[in-house]
């Protein structure tokens, strides 16, 4: 069987490391996104791609680098993600273009470019990393919530426009986990949030990972356009 290539943006972050790390040990192929040009480790089994998916021209080139480089892409994991806090009377309009740039408009642009090669091959798994916060609404973060909250409709269409080509499309709505923005969060701020949890902890990234390797069997083919939430009971 043919490796599976699999096409991580935000690579270089907490859970994006974790990915790396995580599909590092599986017969897959990596093209790991960053957005800054830094010099990583490459084999012939994964490779560095840098882009700023603010830039909207910019993707469509990112998509087809990895594709000149692996000749298919059967997974894409919208992972790439900021945030920008502020009250919605206060939040400059900078900070919410580049939230939602990122956290959304990149996301609809990477499935649109990878969609046409997953269509033809009639196979693709297209995963998007979203938050509870999109299901529940938390001061300060009108733009990270928006952003986040429409990758769940956009996750919603995409699979119902794929359904009949081997192609299934879901998100990942977290809670809050021992990686990623979190680690810039204060010790006392961490703990009021552990203290909402109904587990009374934050999650472990090897539940996201776990989670995200279930999606990519061929007996999960049936589950597409949905939202799995994984908070520990926050939100139901």
């Amino acid at each position: 069987m043919e490796q599976q290539v699999i096409f991580i943006t935000g690579a270089t972050g907490g859970l994006g490391s974790a990915m790396v790390k995580h599909f590092e040990t599986k017969n897959v192929r990596l093209a790991l996104h960053a957005y800054q040009n830094e010099t990583f480790a490459v084999s012939c089994e994964h490779e560095w791609f840098q882009a700023d998916l603010r830039d909207q021209q910019a993707i469509p080139q990112l998509v087809n680098d990895i594709l000149k480089r692996f000749g298919r892409i059967d997974v894409l994991i919208n992972n790439a993600g900021i945030s920008r806090n502020g009250l919605s009377w206060k939040l400059a309009d900078e900070d919410w273009n580049d939230v939602l740039a990122i956290n959304l408009t990149a996301p609809f642009l990477l499935t649109k470019a990878v969609l046409p090669g997953m269509r033809i091959q009639q196979f693709g798994r297209i995963i998007s990393i979203s938050s509870v916060v999109a299901q529940t609404g938390v001061a300060g973060t009108a733009a990270y919530a928006a952003s986040k909250a429409g990758l769940l409709g956009l996750t919603k269409t995409v699979a119902k426009e794929t359904a009949t080509s081997g192609i299934t499309a879901n998100a990942l709505a977290l809670g809050y986990f021992d990686t990623g923005m979190i680690t810039e969060v204060s010790p006392e701020l961490q703990e009021q949030i552990r203290l909402q949890i109904p587990k009374q902890r934050l999650g472990s990234v090897e539940t996201i990972l776990t989670t995200i390797d279930w999606l990519l069997l061929p007996a999960s083919d049936y589950v597409t356009g949905q939202t799995i939430s994984l908070n520990g009971g926050l939100h139901s």
